[in-house]
């Protein structure tokens, strides 16, 4: 089967690419760059926010691409997220609606950010769209996928805080607590779902293959932890104190949205991938964190 994959070149992206592979997959990278040969991939298309992507051939299409949620949310920040998302879906629903032979599948990316805060509730894919700037962007970013629901099977992979060796949180963690310097956020009793990145890829490849997965499915472990403990594991893992907690109004003073979206409180559970047999290798914190930080 022939797969097209946006964000190819992202820390998932090269996870997810030799993982599909030793599926039997072949991967068609849509790139921004398509001169720039992607590793491991059969053929680079082009892809960007102006213009239709060529899916021709193509089984499946998992869509990753995104700016980046790390750093100050200025103006032109937000937008850029919102415009990187929702327009990058929508050219991709608009290359599927033309096609006479569609794709089987899109597994569109999502994140937890739909959800909003919600305390201590515990939160499935049941549950309705939060309030916030993220909400607002996981609503208009699976929108536009779900407008080709009629012509392929469609998966929105709602992603929460990935772990892993080579991206996503704990590498500017781990820099932080060897300097002695990490801490609790806030009161530390947010709740915060998480993924390892093998269960992310592997979640993926199981929304491409099972014909039964559609909808939203929460990506993350099912043991969510609130971010004191993780805070604590983390130090025991890295054999460092965590005796500098940050104090929710800095973050929010700091970061605005960004510092609040730190602070939400998400007891997110994967009851969908659960539902349909999919088994984590990385259920519970510590020993995803022990592998992600070598």
């Amino acid at each position: 089967m022939r797969l097209a994959l946006t964000g190819a070149t992202g820390f998932v992206g090269r996870c997810f690419v030799p993982a599909a592979i030793r599926r039997g997959f072949e991967i068609v990278a849509l790139t921004r760059d398509p001169a720039k040969t992607v590793r491991d991939c059969v053929e680079t298309r082009r892809f960007s926010l102006e213009e239709k992507p060529n899916l021709s051939g193509c089984e499946a299409v998992v869509h990753l691409a995104g700016e980046s949620l790390s750093g100050l949310w200025t103006a032109g920040r937000k937008r850029r997220v919102m415009d990187s998302r929702v327009l990058g879906t929508r050219r991709i629903a608009e290359a599927i609606a033309e096609m006479e032979s569609p794709p089987e599948v899109l597994v569109s990316a999502s994140a937890v950010g739909y959800y909003g805060d919600r305390g201590e509730a515990e939160v499935t894919e049941r549950d309705g769209a939060g309030v916030g700037y993220l909400a607002e962007v996981c609503v208009a970013w699976e929108r536009e996928a779900n407008a080709v629901a009629a012509k392929c099977r469609v998966v929105h992979p709602r992603i929460s805080a990935v772990l892993g060796r080579t991206g996503g949180m704990l590498p500017a963690l781990r820099r932080v607590f060897r300097f002695g310097l990490g801490g609790r956020l806030g009161s530390g009793q947010q709740w915060m779902p998480w993924v390892h990145v093998d269960d992310l890829v592997a979640l993926l490849l199981f929304a491409v293959e099972n014909l039964e997965v559609r909808g939203p499915v929460n990506a993350c472990a099912p043991w969510p932890v609130r971010n004191v403990e993780f805070t604590r594991e983390l130090a025991k893992v890295l054999h460092r104190p965590a005796i500098f907690p940050v104090p929710g109004f800095m973050l929010r003073l700091l970061f605005r949205d960004f510092g609040r979206g730190m602070l939400a409180s998400q007891r997110v559970l994967p009851a969908a991938a659960l539902d349909q047999g999919f088994g984590f290798r990385f259920p519970e914190i510590v020993p995803a964190l022990r592998d992600g930080v070598g």
